[in-house]
C-alpha cells in the first residue's frame, strides 16, 4: 500500500509538471512585428494608378472619380501579403475594431495600424488589416483602443463589412497599449 506521504509527493510532482507545461502567454518572448513587416518590399500600389492624372480638379460626382474609388478598392482589397508571416509568432501594436462582442467580452476583432481605420472609409489595404481571434474573450477594451496583440499569424483573406483583411492572428494575449497617450 502506498502511504499518504508518497501520494502527496506524487501529486505535488504531477502538479509541478503540469504547471511547467502551462506557460502563460506573457512568459513567451514574442518578437515585435511592425506594420511595414506585413507589406511585401516590392509592392507599389501606386503603379496601378500611374495612368490617372489631373483628377484632383474633378467634382466627387464625376463618374471618373467613382471609377477611381472602385479601382482603388480593388487594389487595396487584393493587396499581397508576406508569405514568411505564415505561422510566425509575434507581437504587434494597433487599434482594435470589434467584430464579435458579447457579455463575455470581445472574441473577434480587426487590428488596424491607425486610429479611425475601418470605421471611416476607405479602409486600409488588406495587408494592413489583421483579423484577430482571441483564445479567450477580451474584456475592458472598446473600439479604437490602442492595444498590443501577441500570438500566431496566418495568411487568410477575410471579408467583413469593415474591410478585407489579408492576415489572421490567433491571439494568446491582448493588452491595452501603455505608450505615450495610449497610442501605438
Amino acid at each position: 500500500m502506498i502511504g499518504d506521504a508518497t501520494r502527496a509527493t506524487r501529486r505535488h510532482l504531477l502538479v509541478a509538471a503540469l504547471a511547467a507545461l502551462a506557460i502563460p502567454a506573457y512568459a513567451i518572448d514574442y518578437r515585435e512585428i511592425s506594420w511595414d513587416d506585413l507589406v511585401p518590399k516590392d509592392w507599389d500600389p501606386m503603379k496601378s494608378f500611374r495612368d490617372l492624372q489631373n483628377l484632383e480638379a474633378l467634382p466627387d460626382t464625376d463618374p471618373r472619380i467613382q471609377k477611381l474609388y472602385d479601382r482603388m478598392r480593388q487594389v487595396w482589397d487584393s493587396a499581397p501579403t508576406v508569405p514568411a508571416m505564415q505561422g510566425k509568432e509575434g507581437r504587434i501594436a494597433g487599434y482594435l475594431v470589434p467584430l464579435e462582442e458579447g457579455k463575455q467580452g470581445i472574441r473577434e476583432f480587426l487590428l488596424v495600424p491607425y486610429f479611425g481605420a475601418c470605421i471611416h472609409l476607405p479602409p486600409p489595404p488588406a495587408n494592413q488589416i489583421v483579423h484577430v481571434r482571441a483564445s479567450t474573450p477580451v474584456r475592458g477594451l472598446k473600439s479604437m483602443d490602442a492595444v498590443w496583440v501577441s500570438g500566431r499569424f496566418g495568411l487568410q483573406r477575410s471579408d467583413s463589412t469593415l474591410g478585407v483583411s489579408g492576415y489572421t492572428m490567433t491571439a494568446d494575449s491582448v493588452t491595452k497599449h501603455q505608450g505615450p497617450g495610449g497610442k501605438p
